[in-house]
């Protein structure tokens, strides 16, 4: 292969942290680029006085609004929603909730069963022996035999715990006689290769700072970047490079400085997410696009839109407590019933409402403004008295929703614009789904309840924008993350799949690159790289 390394991977989220500890362990010659920098964790702040002020900044989780190191511009003037993300070593996962679900064996089939999408060119089947062996890296914590999902391997650690909170969702749900679960969650119960066990102060995507949460930076990076693969930060990739056959043969960078440089590899494969992968792929050639042949790069864009229910109570639930993560979660809607007036469903879970800022912060708290004279009385009637449901709908692929190059940066790098609108069918799951949990809540005993439906600035998941499948004339890759268009540069992160789910995605991101990378390793010698 190439000079400078056998796979250039850029990206250090989860899908580049699996990819690069799968190559390592092949032994291959492996460098990463990864825009940000490592996370910062003496800014995680839970326990002390200046928490909720300081997460607010350094722990945001919109890019505009954080401004860090490796963040570019997102122009969603024309979106519905803001996309949410993390640009360092780790990815998203550095701030992500840690909430962990296998997608369903139907999410890989909806053309199939309900007309609407398509079908994924790999089944659920294809995943499993790979979701096993993701969450042993990621030290996932649940409980076997969830009886909404197929027979699997347990988690390696034992949920963490119901607590109050918990215990009232779960018995509501059983009056009801609907489906729970202890949640599945990246978090771990117990000391656990580099992590500590969890202290439950509720504060999963403001930086952990008992190091309990399993994201990539802790669970793989720590390690492979002492050796055995070269990772390189403050990197910002803006072009893939093409030899005189079409073949990938690298990429030029630019460094904190400015300075502009290029790596050969034999291969290249995009982990930089839905708005950084179309990105990347939109600007090479000089801002002509590679990959592109099918019109598909940036298009599909999904986000899953946001909704909650909160529920206040008399009695004290202790719900300044606990993981976020998830307590337990449902699936009991999940499947299509068109009888709802929607196709697809949505998946609910129960979590704590956090602390005394979280409570405040949301501008209005139904017809009753926070801020005045009910203050203090307010804060009194909620802090560990309220707790969340979050519902996550599924978002069907549209092709108008879509990723498209914004603005030049401080680098002459562009960033990204997005145009996403919410669709018909998203507004009438949501809406049906926040009434059943308000069913929900009032068999766990609410004196108050404040539904939000498609919460305006929340779209938790960039998916989309690089398809999969085996026809070239409608997708970007092929079903192991290849580009039709360009034999040597592959494609491992959410943007390749075909359709979202109604699951929070870090499972399937890991699961689908573990898959992809073993392929690749398998026939490394028979891939094409440039001359």
């Amino acid at each position: 292969m190439r000079d400078d390394c056998d796979v250039l991977i850029v990206g250090a989220g989860p899908s580049g942290a699996v990819a690069a500890q799968e190559f390592a362990r092949a032994g291959m010659r492996v460098t990463c680029l990864e825009q940000g920098d490592w996370p910062d964790y003496s800014r995680a702040r839970a326990g002390h006085a200046d928490f909720e002020l300081v997460s607010r900044k350094h722990w945001n989780w919109n890019p505009n609004e954080r401004r860090a190191a490796g963040d570019y511009r997102v122009d969603d003037t024309e979106s519905d929603i803001s996309a949410l993300m993390y640009n360092g070593v780790g990815g998203s996962t550095v701030m992500y909730a840690a909430q962990w679900e296998r997608f369903l064996p139907s999410d890989f089939r909806v053309r199939t069963l309900d007309g609407v999408g398509d079908d994924w060119p790999i089944s659920y089947w294809d995943l499993e022996p790979y979701y096993d062996e993701v969450e042993r890296q990621f030290a996932v914590s649940g409980l076997g035999g969830n009886p909404a999902l197929p027979p699997m391997t347990p988690p390696p650690l034992p949920p963490v715990p119901l607590n109050k909170v918990g215990r009232r969702g779960a018995e509501a749900l059983n009056k009801l006689g609907w489906h729970w679960w202890p949640g599945t969650n990246a978090i771990a119960t117990a000391d656990y290769g580099p992590l500590h066990a969890c202290t439950q102060l509720a504060a999963c995507p403001f930086g952990c700072p008992t190091g309990s949460k399993g994201s990539a930076d802790r669970t793989h990076w720590q390690a492979l970047s002492k050796g055995q693969v070269r990772l390189v930060v403050r990197a910002t990739v803006d072009q893939v490079l093409l030899d005189d056959r079409g073949r990938a043969s690298g990429v030029t960078y630019l460094d904190e400085n400015g300075a502009r440089h290029t790596i050969h590899a034999g291969v290249v494969v995009l982990c930089a997410n839905a708005l950084g992968t179309p990105r990347i792929l939109l600007n090479s050639a000089d801002g002509a696009g590679i990959a592109n042949s099918s019109g598909m790069v940036g298009r599909r864009l999904m986000m899953h839109p946001f909704g909650n229910a909160i529920g206040i109570f008399d009695e004290d639930l202790e719900s300044w407590r606990g993981p976020l993560g998830q307590y337990l979660h449902s699936l009991e809607f999940y499947e299509t019933d068109r009888s709802r007036g929607f196709v697809r469903g949505a998946k609910w879970n129960l979590i704590p409402s956090g602390a005394p800022l979280s409570m405040m912060l949301t501008g209005t708290w139904g017809d009753e403004s926070v801020w005045g004279s009910s203050f203090t009385r307010l804060l009194r009637e909620r802090l560990g008295h309220s707790v969340i449901w979050g519902v996550i709908c599924e978002d069907l692929p549209d092709p108008d929703n879509r990723v498209t190059l914004g603005e030049l940066g401080e680098q002459d790098v562009p960033g990204v614009r997005i145009r996403y609108r919410t669709s018909d069918n998203t507004r009438a799951m949501m809406a049906w789904h926040l009434d059943r949990v308000s069913e929900v809540l009032d068999a766990m005993g609410a004196k108050q309840k404040i539904l939000n439906p498609i919460m305006q600035g929340i779209g938790w998941h960039l998916i989309g924008t690089t398809v999969m499948g085996e026809n070239p004339d409608g997708t970007v890759v092929d079903p192991y993350g290849e580009c039709h268009d360009v034999p040597n540069l592959f494609v491992f992160d959410s943007s390749v799949f075909p359709t979202s789910s109604g699951v929070n995605p870090a499972a399937t991101i890991a699961a689908n690159a573990l898959r992809c990378a073993r392929a690749l390793v398998a026939r490394r010698r028979d891939v094409a790289v440039a001359s």
